[in-house]
């Protein structure tokens, strides 16, 4: 059986019992203190999960803000976005998954400890790489351990080299230049998931300029999580959405938040509602206020 959306932690405990392909990936991490994820996965993962860091090897290598603010990239291939996170270019990040043993044929199951903030944006990239078969552990590591799943703590030995092949993408990726060119048009509607103050420019604790991208909606990620740690039922995502949209076509919507980060839970939220696919503005907000020459909106 393949998961393309959410695995719950007996789903997954009952996969790994099968034998069936699978790597489990836990993508745990802070972004005020980068190294945190790293250690959280020391102390305790599932047995034989890989570590996939946000910084190292979800991102492209960048360098300190440039001139207007935009991050400077710094590898030799090009990242594929902008913004405070880039999204390493679809090649670099085939070269990654293969030095971890990941292969065509396998299941994926990501997780994190943070309400799937920072897990889904390696969902996201594997549809984005062409790659149907990846799931979000339903709750986290805390479900796992809830339901009696083992964890083991240190390193996991290394996994032999494969050669994962890309195939088109299965989601898009929205440019800046994408978003400015349909601003106002029916055919997009954009989504915010950062927190409402953030949105509403009354704080901005990480970006140069506070406000939001004209005519977004607002709805932060964190109101796809029940008050058990898991996603909310389909049927409350799918009314919850409908009202955000009120009437818009769900397959306009564009989704962003800081740093194409956190607007992922919100993107797997619509499909787990039967509303997606939908598009990803990777760069997001942090991209698109570092051209002082795009418009910015507040409250």
């Amino acid at each position: 059986m393949t998961y393309t959306t959410l695995i719950s932690a007996t789903e997954l405990q009952a996969q790994i019992g099968s034998g069936a392909p699978l790597m489990v990936f836990d993508c745990s991490f802070d972004l005020t203190q980068a190294s945190a994820g790293a250690q959280q996965y020391g102390e305790a993962h599932i047995p034989g999960a890989v570590y996939a860091d946000l910084n190292n090897h979800l991102s492209a290598k960048h360098g300190a803000p440039g001139a207007g603010g935009t991050v400077t990239a710094q590898e030799a291939d090009k990242p594929a976005s902008g913004g405070r996170h880039p999204l390493p270019s679809r090649e670099r990040f085939a070269m990654w998954l293969s030095s971890v043993g990941f292969a065509n044929h396998m299941q994926a199951v990501v997780y994190d400890r943070q309400g799937a903030n920072y897990c889904g944006r390696l969902w996201w990239m594997l549809k984005w790489a062409g790659h149907d078969a990846v799931a979000v552990l339903d709750g986290g590591l805390q479900a796992w351990q809830a339901a009696g799943g083992a964890v083991a703590s240190g390193e996991e030995p290394a996994h032999f080299q494969s050669n994962f092949a890309l195939k088109p993408p299965l989601r898009r990726l929205a440019t800046a230049r994408d978003v400015l060119a349909a601003l106002g048009s029916p055919a997009q509607n954009v989504i915010d998931a950062r927190a409402g103050a953030r949105y509403r420019g009354e704080v901005e604790p990480l970006d140069p300029v506070a406000g939001h991208i004209p005519g977004a909606l607002n709805r932060p990620f964190t109101e796809n999580i029940g008050s058990d740690g898991r996603f909310k039922p389909a049927a409350t995502l799918h009314a919850e959405f409908g009202a955000l949209l009120a009437g818009r076509d769900p397959t306009t919507v564009v989704h962003q938040c800081g740093s194409g980060v956190s607007a992922v839970p919100n993107l797997l939220a619509m499909e787990v509602a039967g509303l997606g696919p939908t598009a990803l503005f990777a760069g997001s907000w942090s991209e698109w206020c570092s051209d002082p020459t795009r418009p910015v909106e507040k409250g």
